[in-house]
């Protein structure tokens, strides 16, 4: 296995060509164990993965926290070379419900206090709202993170799930490095629009839901039970004919997969890894034995017949459902 590295954008930093998406080992995804989780962060530094990605309303503070431990007990020259992608913004109550999302230059300024001191770190090396602040222009917004920029607090900006419009304008505002956003072989809508004005304006993507929250993992099961604060017990992915749908996708890529004697998930963050060197997936192991499975798509050759059967098995707009539930999908400024 060769972990390669791949730039964010034109401005932004040299990364590991998977970065680790740590969302799940502290919210929407049942419980996780918190030593697992720490090994596994470990895990992926050794490999040389060097992109952790985070939240900070990830189990309200909890994932950063996580992280934060992780980097301390980590050999030096592992923590030295961990880069931070820290998403703000997202309001949420004591009892977990989300409220809207705060842009307003004196919450971004707060946000990262916060983060910086959970994490540990006197620095974040991607700083994004999570989700665009309708009541804020984007411009104020970037604007305030290009401050913590000149301040030595962030090193470069990103943004997160806002469509064409706004990455212009937030690109005219600052330097922008990276977008995230989910694309993978059934969330593919950012290449109509979204993914060739990235690439135009010199942007890179990180990937997440690269494997749609394990829906096209190869370990997902029709009969699955899910926890109720399971958020796949809400998506309409995972829902009844929708989850019958596309779990016979999963079987056709299976096929693909078997052929080439690779795993499900290994083809389709393959597939995602061959869709550019300006993209960088994301991915969600909450385990070890996860983590080795993903990293082993890196030694997952696609040729261009190999690419040609993926598609024709897991066509562009084939997924049964919406992403997210209706109240979530309102959020999103990347499908207006």
């Amino acid at each position: 296995m060769t972990l390669q590295t791949r730039t964010l954008g034109t401005t932004g930093p040299r990364v590991s060509a998977l970065g680790l998406g740590c969302m799940g080992m502290s919210a929407l995804y049942g419980e996780a164990d918190r030593t697992e989780s720490i090994a596994t962060v470990h895990a992926a530094l050794e490999a040389g993965v060097t992109l952790l990605d985070t939240g900070d309303f990830y189990g309200m503070g909890h994932n950063e926290l996580l992280i934060g431990e992780a980097l301390r007990t980590a050999p030096a020259a592992r923590r030295d070379q961990a880069l931070t992608s820290v998403k703000f913004g997202a309001l949420r109550g004591p009892d977990g419900v989300w409220s809207g999302y705060d842009g307003r230059p004196a919450a971004v300024r707060n946000f990262a206090a916060y983060s910086l001191q959970r994490l540990g770190v006197d620095h974040i090396d991607v700083y994004r709202i999570a989700r665009l602040d309708p009541d804020v222009p984007i411009e104020e917004t970037v604007g305030a993170i290009a401050e913590l920029v000149e301040k030595g607090y962030v090193r470069h900006i990103g943004l997160s799930e806002v469509g064409a419009e706004t990455i212009r304008r937030a690109a005219a505002t600052a330097p922008i490095a990276d977008l995230q956003i989910e694309y993978g072989l059934i969330s593919r809508g950012i290449e109509r629009e979204i993914l060739p004005t990235v690439r135009e304006l010199g942007i890179s993507v990180t990937a997440y839901g690269v494997l749609s929250r394990g829906l096209i993992s190869g370990h997902f099961s029709a009969d699955r039970q899910l926890a109720a604060d399971d958020f796949r017990a809400h998506s309409p992915r995972f829902q009844g004919e929708n989850l019958r749908h596309n779990l016979t996708l999963v079987e056709s890529l299976r096929k693909i997969a078997e052929q080439k004697g690779v795993s499900v998930a290994q083809i389709a963050i393959a597939w995602v890894l061959a869709q550019g060197e300006d993209i960088v997936p994301l991915i969600g192991a909450r385990t070890r034995e996860r983590l080795a499975e993903s990293l082993g798509a890196l030694d997952v050759v696609l040729d261009a017949g190999d690419l040609v059967a993926i598609e024709a098995a897991v066509p562009a707009d084939a997924a049964a459902g919406e992403r997210y539930a209706a109240a979530a999908m309102a959020h999103l400024d990347s499908e207006r």
